[in-house]
């Protein structure tokens, strides 16, 4: 019994031990390497960004600022998540701004100039969302059509279908009082209310990581151990309870916010859990061998396409609210370019089967928060754009650059 016990002891102090190392700098980097930890670099250059942008004015660290921030992050970020799901198939969609412009032009003229109720309007915007998405989805997959050529006619079309829209007034309010602009602008979470629903998302993430090493340990396989589940937990609990209190110093976490990493992480849990999720990264990864070993790669396509297109109009919406209008240029400019660099940013591959949804939020908070602070600085739309543009080169060099030694 004693040599038993003795042995039981350092093979469980030994399993700690390397729980421990797998959190130390050799071991992270070598699993950025592999193409794990993606997420890091990209929250460790968040951090980094929010230090610089707070250094040089202090204002951008302020709880009403950042309130402001999250808010101006949620249609991109609804877009972008869209744009994650059909380069995770290895397909693109430019036509995605497009599709969000129409959308609000939906929404605000059947609401005000048809008198549509607003719920109509909003599902019906959606759902012609999803139509456009399914039209591409049967062209790259049955006609074997190009996503780039074919989604940029469809930004074409689809910005004139808009203007027609709008008609001759070229723009349309929504009124301030309406669920939509408030859900957008002026509703927020109560404080006993964003502190539970934290609470029961730690709750619900430590269950789920216990149940699922119980399981693994209960069928002989390799486990998590405790420690490193009790870190990762705890991280989660950190990010929460900071996020929840500092904003609550303001007007808090709005509903759109909630909405939208509601949509993350509801993205996130059919990309790793469900069947779909790994036809998607097969087909991104490589059509051939999916088609090969039985993966229904047209319906993936079809699906991958409705969803970005139905996102685009769900953003398009979003943005309505936000501004509590819809005007000509609504979807125009450089919302499908920023959606696009935000996915990339935030660590999706544009070589298709490596990404997380997370990326949608990562790196629309980059790219908000580069616009943020830079307006806070004085600075015009120029040195947006090319502190912009140099942040998405530099997320393409190292991804290209991860992805040619994953290959080797």
């Amino acid at each position: 019994m004693v040599g038993a016990t003795s042995g039981r002891g350092p093979s469980r102090a030994g399993a700690d031990a390397g729980a421990l190392a797998a959190y130390g700098p050799r071991a992270v980097w070598q699993r950025m390497r592999d193409g794990e930890l993606t997420l890091l670099p990209i929250a460790v250059s968040l951090v980094a960004i929010w230090v610089v942008l707070g250094i040089a004015n202090p204002t951008f660290w302020t709880p009403e600022n950042l309130v402001n921030l999250s808010l101006q992050s949620v249609s991109t970020g609804v877009i972008a998540l869209g744009i994650v799901i059909v380069l995770l198939v290895g397909q693109i969609d430019l036509s995605v701004g497009s599709v969000s412009g129409l959308s609000a032009a939906i929404v605000a003229v059947g609401s005000v100039s048809l008198g549509w109720p607003l719920a109509v309007g909003v599902v019906v915007a959606i759902a012609i969302g999803m139509v456009v998405g399914l039209v591409y989805g049967i062209a790259v997959s049955r006609l074997g059509l190009p996503s780039f050529v074919l989604t940029l006619a469809g930004l074409l079309v689809l910005a004139g279908v808009q203007w027609r829209v709008l008609g001759t007034q070229g723009s349309v309010n929504l009124p301030f009082e309406s669920w939509l602009v408030l859900f957008s602008q002026s509703w927020f979470l109560p404080t006993v209310v964003a502190w539970t629903l934290a609470a029961l998302v730690v709750a619900g993430i430590a269950t789920s990581r216990l149940l699922r090493r119980h399981r693994r340990l209960a069928a002989g396989l390799p486990a998590e151990s405790m420690a490193r589940v009790l870190v990762r937990v705890g991280i989660v609990a950190a990010f929460l309870a900071l996020v929840v209190g500092y904003l609550g110093q303001a007007r808090g976490v709005g509903y759109s916010v909630v909405l939208f990493v509601v949509l993350v992480a509801v993205a996130d849990l059919m990309l790793r859990r469900t069947r779909w999720g790994r036809y998607v990264r097969a087909v991104g990864g490589n059509r051939r061998s999916a088609l090969l070993a039985g993966v229904p790669v047209r319906r993936t396509l079809v699906s991958a396409f409705v969803a970005c297109s139905g996102l685009a109009a769900l953003g398009g919406v979003l943005a309505a609210g936000r501004l509590a209008a819809a005007n000509q240029s609504t979807g125009g400019g450089e919302i499908f370019l920023t959606a696009i660099a935000a996915a990339v940013i935030g660590g999706t591959s544009l070589f298709g089967g490596r990404g997380s949804a997370w990326s949608a939020l990562l790196g629309v908070l980059v790219i908000q928060s580069i616009a943020n602070g830079l307006t806070l600085l004085d600075l015009d739309s120029a040195a947006r754009s090319i502190v912009t543009g140099l942040v998405l080169a530099l997320a393409v060099s190292i991804d290209t650059l991860v992805r040619g030694r994953g290959s080797s």
